[in-house]
């Protein structure tokens, strides 16, 4: 079958479709290069006006160790894996419990990346 479009990783890390995250992650523990959609780092890594004692260094170094924790914690039986952290997003109310999804899986070529979004994205 002859491919007749391509959109890489690298392209949509560039388009900024995903953040590559890979120092924080290696940081937290993962291995392989790994990257964050851009909504949910809008979500939860970006810090909504008026939210204070938060800052995205802090945040994404929660999801990142959060990940690292459920993938030790779980026995992975496949590509994806559902986590869940704390995330405060409003002044007034404290952290809300939030379950983002990991893929693991080839990138660009056969070798393995993670890819870190909102549950529901694909």
């Amino acid at each position: 079958m002859e491919l007749i479009f391509a959109y890489t990783r690298k392209q949509a890390i560039e388009d900024g479709v995903l953040v590559d995250i890979t120092d924080t992650a290696k940081e937290a523990g993962l291995r392989f290069p790994t990257a964050i959609t851009a909504t949910a780092w809008s979500e939860y890594v970006a810090v909504p006006d008026g939210v204070t004692g938060q800052d995205e260094r802090g945040r994404l170094w929660d999801i990142a160790w959060m990940l690292r924790f459920a993938i030790a914690k779980q026995k992975l039986d496949g590509p994806e894996i559902l986590f869940e952290l704390l995330v405060k997003n409003e002044e007034i109310r404290p952290q809300q419990p939030v379950t983002l999804k990991a893929i693991i899986g080839p990138g660009d070529d056969p070798a393995p990346v993670i890819t870190i979004m909102l549950a529901h994205e694909d």
